[in-house]
């Protein structure tokens, strides 16, 4: 069959409230783009929401969607759930079983930033890999312990997809163009959205080489804060890290102080509650389970080192962190340095 002779991929993205519009549209684009260069109709997409109108994104942005009540015996080759805060608020009835309906209907199921939530609670990720955006990874392995979640940025298991969402949307989108059209329309897609290389499956979010600390930290502080996050859960006396790095504890101590600004312990300490902070938002957990997940033996101890970090409570941050982004007080509620 000739690439004339091809018929169009259709393709649903299903939006939720405040989902996030730059992963939407950057998993749109490279479509857009590939019909443009041949001239030809090669997707086609509809945007759709459960209630249908105008969504609003995470950005404050609006777009016009489609009603799923109107589109939901349509047939898709494709159907994208795009989520981002507070995925459970798009999680209806009507949106739950309409998925599973495509997906007995052959439909290739995906999820785009938190997208995989909503797949999750549908059933349609039971003993596969799947990934989010790695601010919410912590949060579907605790929630869906029957789903292998993966850091990389996108995962392909059979016909489901999951994306860590932002420029990674890209990715996904330009590997379908590649399986549906071939490597060239891929590539020259890809160029023409300045995207600057077709990145593999497999890719990690965090690479080893994107140090967030920079490149001049020695190796040590290096390998420090790899045990440490190997350790979140089950914490390590910093004495034993040291041990484990093979340096002593005040020398740990000296070149933490010099290269990071903190100690060891409360660096530990803060990597710990910055993954307690997205359990404690992002799931229905009871709190004395986080404080155990979080590596603390008292929740009494774990609900007064969480006030200290983020100036409230945890039950308060439960509330108050599922509020859109720029909603929130910044930065992530820390409580201002009094000068003197």
């Amino acid at each position: 069959m000739s690439n004339e002779q091809q018929p169009a991929v259709h393709l649903l993205i299903l939006v939720t409230p405040s989902f996030n519009l730059a992963a939407t549209t950057a998993f749109i684009d490279p479509f857009r783009a590939a019909n443009y260069l041949e001239g030809d109709t090669r997707f086609r997409w509809v945007l759709a929401s459960a209630a249908g109108g105008s969504c609003t994104a995470s950005n404050g942005l609006s777009v016009d969607t489609e009603s799923l009540r109107n589109i939901q015996n349509n047939a898709f080759d494709i159907v994208v759930i795009s989520a981002s805060w507070t995925p459970e608020t798009g999680k209806t009835p009507p949106l739950m079983a309409a998925l599973r309906r495509w997906s007995r209907a052959g439909s290739i199921i995906g999820g785009l930033d938190t997208g995989a939530f909503i797949m999750a609670d549908a059933g349609l990720l039971s003993g596969r890999r799947a990934t989010v955006h790695y601010e919410h990874i912590d949060a579907l392995k605790e929630l869906h312990g029957d789903v292998d979640v993966s850091e990389d940025i996108f995962v392909r298991d059979e016909k489901r997809f999951t994306c860590c969402g932002g420029i990674a949307s890209a990715d996904v989108a330009l590997h379908i163009i590649r399986a549906s059209s071939g490597d060239a329309l891929a590539n020259a897609a890809a160029r023409y959205i300045f995207h600057p290389s077709l990145r593999p499956a497999g890719t990690p979010q965090n690479p080893a080489n994107a140090e967030p600390l920079g490149s001049h930290v020695p190796n040590s502080i290096r390998q420090t804060i790899v045990v440490m996050e190997q350790h979140l859960e089950n914490a390590l006396s910093i004495p034993e890290i040291a041990e484990k790095v093979s340096i002593s504890h005040r020398q740990l101590n000296r070149l933490f102080l010099r290269y990071v600004g903190k100690s060891p312990a409360i660096y530990y300490r803060d990597i710990r509650l910055d993954r307690a902070r997205g359990l404690v938002t992002q799931t229905d957990m009871p709190m004395s389970e986080i404080a155990i997940a979080s590596g603390f033996a008292s929740q009494v101890h774990f609900s007064r080192a969480y006030r200290d970090r983020f100036g409230l409570s945890p039950r308060t941050d439960r509330v108050e962190g599922r509020i859109p982004f720029e909603f929130r007080a910044w930065p992530m509620h820390r409580k201002s340095v009094k000068t003197p």
